[in-house]
């Protein structure tokens, strides 16, 4: 990865250095210094060094973290921003978008420190004021945002994920607050789990607790209508999005840009109602029976989605990831048990582990009394899933969202749920 600036380039990799260019130090390329200095470089250049030399300074970057919640809450704080006439950037999940045309496709949450300079690089181009990226607990841990300065840092919420990388969640919890200790602004979910952070510049969002931001009434069918309280003042909004999670997501993205410009908290909330939400995230691909995709692949992400329709007798399609957390699978059995009547355990995207040896995990936590269908195959569990499906019944298909790709063994297969629904109905 590279920079172009002037007549040469910024690079972090020993392998792409000549006498001419700029090298980025970083904590992540620290191991191989002495490897760098053996090719005659003399001058470092540190990550505030850089953004120096291109003028990022004056881009004002909101950082979004949690365990879920991220993609949404991004792209709704970067939707509002779009309708209040803002010039944005956004980077995460989906890709990298500026103004509304997508410039690079999917990639890493938070891709490597030099990637994102150059994405900055980009945005500062085309004169964007703002940069929403969404943070990893990865990229947190492996120090892939060092040295950059954030307007706000938003915490939406923490359950149980990644624990195959970061082994339990007292250090994922650790590497998470790690990213609110500073002074800079931030806006933190008071209902999303206990985290350690810096009270100097701190807001909070809230249903449940007193907060800056208060949901004080909502409803979340067949649309999100709720009522804001902000100090001594209260604003209604509407949403064509559906959830409790959902009301969440678009409560941090009103907070957060109530944070970050001067327009008035009713200009914000009105331009709430033009976003619709995010690809594969609660994507309702059918009405009638009403067929629900989404990307929920933890405990806690779906519990959230299937308990916005609890009251409707569920079904639903799930797997678990292969080479990740193994100790989430049981948990997740137990809780599509607690919601559907009727389950097809399948496989997500099993990699290098055996799909069955993954469906025997979640098995373990499926209540007996459930009808359970063991379908290895996730075509044609979601094929039998909606033969299977009444009228008056809701079916959720969960893991991959708007994923194009079932990674099986080393393979990279062709694959979405979106479409392999749309082939039967």
């Amino acid at each position: 990865m590279k920079i172009l600036y002037n007549d040469t380039y910024i690079t972090d990799n020993s392998k792409e250095y000549n006498s001419k260019c700029i090298f980025l130090k970083t904590k992540q390329n620290n191991p191989y210094i002495e490897d760098v200095k053996s090719l005659g470089v003399k001058k470092f250049y540190s990550s505030k060094d850089i953004q120096k030399l291109l003028h990022l300074e004056n881009i004002k970057i909101i950082g979004i973290t949690g365990t879920n919640g991220k993609t949404t809450t991004a792209a709704a704080i970067y939707s509002i921003l779009l309708d209040l006439g803002k010039k944005v950037a956004l980077q995460g999940t989906r890709g990298f978008f500026i103004c509304e045309e997508k410039i690079e496709n999917k990639s890493l949450t938070t891709p490597s420190l030099i990637q994102t300079l150059s994405r900055l690089k980009e945005a500062k181009k085309r004169d964007c004021e703002y940069f929403i990226m969404e943070v990893s607990s990865h990229a947190i841990a492996q120090d892939r945002i060092e040295g950059l300065d954030f307007e706000l840092k938003v915490f939406t919420n923490i359950s149980q994920d990644h624990l195959d990388y970061h082994k339990n969640m007292e250090e994922y919890n650790k590497v998470k607050s790690s990213f609110f200790q500073d002074n800079s602004k931030k806006l933190i979910n008071k209902d999303g789990g206990k985290i350690e952070f810096n009270v100097k510049n701190c807001y909070t969002y809230s249903i449940k607790h007193p907060a800056t931001y208060k949901i004080e009434a909502y409803k979340i069918l067949p649309s999100i209508q709720a009522v804001l309280k902000k100090f001594d003042k209260y604003i209604d909004f509407v949403s064509p999005m559906i959830g409790l999670f959902n009301l969440y997501n678009i409560t941090a993205a009103i907070a957060s840009v109530d944070l970050i410009c001067n327009n008035s908290l009713e200009e914000i909330t009105k331009a709430v109602e033009n976003f619709a939400g995010v690809k594969g995230r609660m994507e309702i691909v059918v009405q009638k029976p009403l067929i629900i995709v989404d990307f929920a692949h933890t405990p806690d992400g779906m519990q959230k989605v299937l308990d916005t329709i609890k009251t409707k007798n569920l079904s639903v399609v799930f797997g678990a990831g292969g080479d990740r957390d193994k100790t989430k699978r049981a948990i997740m059995g137990k809780v599509a048990s607690k919601f559907a009547k009727k389950i097809y355990i399948t496989s997500d995207n099993p990699r290098s582990e055996n799909p069955i040896n993954i469906i025997q995990d979640i098995v373990e936590g499926i209540d007996c009394d459930v009808h359970a269908l063991i379908i290895p195959d996730r075509k044609k569990a979601i094929q039998i899933a909606i033969k299977e499906l009444k009228q008056d019944e809701v079916l959720f298909i969960l893991g991959k969202g708007d994923e194009e790709y079932q990674y099986i063994g080393e393979s990279k297969i062709p694959f979405s749920d979106v479409e392999v629904v749309l082939s039967q109905i």
